[in-house]
């Protein structure tokens, strides 16, 4: 699975940086932010556990950290809004094929 996936494009890291917030400037040195958003996109895109996550990446308890604060602090939303934004602009999103809710994916065995 590994070499399917691909790590960001100089150009998708230039838009991703600007989203971001900005480190702090107290504590040990940062890890670095691509590296980082590289290893949480793997995560995401192959659904593996953190902990099996590659070396390349860096320590996956840094990418689960940054996940869960990017989460919990909104950067995961404006980064979607930002994007969908752009694609927007560009006339590259077909709003006809988009869908507001989950309704159109299957229920899970048992559920309703």
């Amino acid at each position: 699975m590994e070499e399917t996936m691909r790590d960001l494009t100089k150009h998708q890291w230039e838009v991703l940086k600007a989203l971001l917030p900005a480190p702090k400037k107290l504590g040990r040195p940062r890890a670095d932010d691509r590296c980082t958003v590289n290893g949480i996109l793997y995560v995401l895109r192959s659904g593996i556990a953190w902990e099996k996550m590659p070396r390349r990446y860096g320590s996956y308890v840094t990418c689960w950290r940054r996940h869960s604060q990017w989460s919990a602090d909104g950067t995961w939303q404006r980064i979607w809004q930002t994007l969908l934004g752009m694609l927007d602009e560009t006339e590259r999103l077909d709003w006809e094929r988009c869908s507001i809710d989950g309704s159109n994916v299957p229920a899970k065995k048992g559920a309703t």
